[in-house]
């Protein structure tokens, strides 16, 4: 697979891969990062994967640049060496209706769909986590189906709620954090995606995968209480808990 060099500022490198979306691309991102971060290369402060491309920041008083791409093409030559954990299938409670995915219907009409239809559509598959990004915990994910596919908002909204579900393009993805946000929304999960007292603080990583299952506004209620009493028992005996 043909790599290319690309310098981002006077310290970084963007390490790309290939001009497309796909799982094959993600592994050698990942695997990438894995090779970086294992051979502890002298020199690399930070190493931040994305969809196709890799970001490394390095020290250019430790390494010269043409030596970090020479150590990059080491790695990248022998990816063989390093395997994945098992990746995780983090299944997402959600609910779909008009007031948590005020979107819904839009959705729908928009694909000549019913919203029962969009529902069994995008809870169906399993969806690759290729990265997160744009707030802490935002998940990227790949593989929904174009039958759901829509545009985002023209103008985006200036807050979204936490947990909240949506659509841009042909992509899916979860709002970890209050944030404003032009995604379609169409539904909501109680579950935190990314908690900062909690270890680790993200729910899920890239590599895993996630999976839609619809529940009841009832059922919602219950998880959240459930959660929100478990967070002040955490807070109670100062300790952090998953």
């Amino acid at each position: 697979m043909e790599t290319t060099y690309k310098l981002a500022g006077d310290k970084a490198i963007v390490m790309e891969f290939k001009n497309e979306i796909s799982p094959e691309v993600n592994d050698k991102v990942r695997k990438m990062y894995l090779g970086i971060t294992n051979k502890n290369v002298n020199g690399v402060e930070e190493v931040i994967p994305a969809y196709r491309s890799i970001l490394i920041i390095y020290n250019p008083f430790k390494i010269t640049k043409s030596k970090l791409i020479n150590n990059l093409d080491n790695i990248k030559n022998n990816l063989e060496e390093f395997e994945f954990e098992k990746p995780e299938v983090i299944e997402i409670p959600t609910v779909y209706d008009k007031e948590y995915g005020p979107d819904l219907e839009f959705v729908a009409e928009y694909n000549d769909l019913s919203t029962e239809e969009v529902i069994k559509i995008h809870k169906k598959r399993k969806y690759l986590v290729y990265m997160l990004g744009f707030t802490p915990g935002f998940v990227y994910v790949g593989g929904m189906s174009e039958k759901i596919a829509t545009p985002r908002l023209n103008e985006p909204r200036e807050k979204i709620n936490k947990g909240s579900v949506g659509i841009a393009g042909s992509q899916t993805g979860i709002y970890p954090i209050d944030s404003p946000g032009g995604w379609r929304l169409i539904g909501r999960t109680p579950l935190d995606l990314f908690d900062p007292y909690r270890e680790p603080p993200f729910l899920v990583k890239a590599g895993d995968y996630i999976k839609f299952k619809e529940i009841s506004r009832e059922k919602f209620e219950k998880i959240k209480e459930k959660k929100e009493k478990s967070n002040k028992r955490r807070v109670k005996n100062g300790r952090n808990t998953n």
